[in-house]
């Protein structure tokens, strides 16, 4: 069975009244081949006045500028701007389509051990900071002190701790090894979880793919200077992640101060990649 083919039947659809077809699961773009969903982007570029285009399954340059165009006129359902690439990903179907046309992750089968990382990372959403700012409190002492550190002797980030924390207590649910990587550091954590032969994907493999986005991914983004920021994935849903963080907030400030369960960020966003522990 092709990803393709995968994609489009291990996603649940979301389904809705009249005849706009689902997200084929894979990015449609030049070189791809899915008549049938090329022709209903075709159609419906034509209906909104972004052609004429030639309506024959193929994704040539005119179907590309013509979605290019699309693109420079619409904004997402958060009221961004589209990125002008002419590739027919998520967020573009969404627009041509409706958001209700995208496929939503949550019953994609997991491990148990993800699953319980997923209902222990879910059961810390509302844990603060004390008091905020600090990097401290009872429980975020113990998401450090699980990763080894001594959250009294100095002021530590501790997204990455938290997804520690989270694989550990489930991995002590469920009675299997911990195999989350042990640090602090989130770029760490990326590194260490290469070397031992973790399963990294970066947002274009996902965007091209969506059968490889699947609930418990831990994504990583890069801040810049040595930093970083990660968190655990939930779903998918309306053309955004549902994701569980530590160390933010939901106003997305560069200070976080808890625990929280966030809706706005796109797989374009996540700019070093995702970790696999799904066995």
């Amino acid at each position: 069975m092709s990803p393709r083919t995968s994609a489009s039947s291990s996603l649940r659809r979301t389904r809705a009244a009249g005849n706009a077809p689902d997200y084929p699961g894979f990015a449609l773009k030049t070189g791809v081949k899915a008549p049938s969903s090329i022709r209903a982007v075709q159609q419906r570029l034509n209906t909104i006045g972004c052609g004429p285009v030639a309506v024959n399954g193929i994704f040539d340059r005119a179907t590309q500028e013509a979605v290019q165009l699309l693109q420079a006129r619409s904004v997402d359902r958060q009221g961004q701007s589209l990125t002008i690439d002419g590739v027919v990903g998520p967020l573009t179907w969404a627009a041509l389509f409706g958001a209700q046309r995208l496929p939503t992750i949550a019953e994609i089968p997991i491990s148990p051990l993800v699953k319980a990382t997923l209902s222990v990372a879910s059961s810390q959403v509302g844990v603060m900071e004390e008091p905020p700012g600090s990097n401290r409190g009872p429980q975020v002492d113990d998401y450090l002190k699980a990763v080894g550190l001594d959250p009294a002797t100095d002021s530590y980030a501790w997204c990455a701790a938290f997804v520690y924390w989270s694989f550990k207590q489930a991995a002590a649910r469920v009675g299997t090894d911990n195999p989350a990587m042990r640090t602090a550091g989130v770029l760490d954590h990326w590194r260490k979880a290469g070397r031992a032969g973790v399963t990294r994907l970066v947002s274009e493999e996902i965007l091209a793919d969506l059968s490889l986005l699947k609930p418990g991914l831990v994504f990583v983004i890069n801040t810049g200077g040595g930093h970083g920021h990660m968190g655990l994935v939930e779903d998918f849903r309306d053309d955004r992640l549902i994701t569980i963080e530590g160390n933010t907030n939901l106003p997305g400030d560069r200070e976080g101060v808890g625990v929280f369960r966030r809706t706005g960020r796109k797989i374009s966003d996540i700019n070093q990649g995702f970790l696999s522990y799904d066995s």
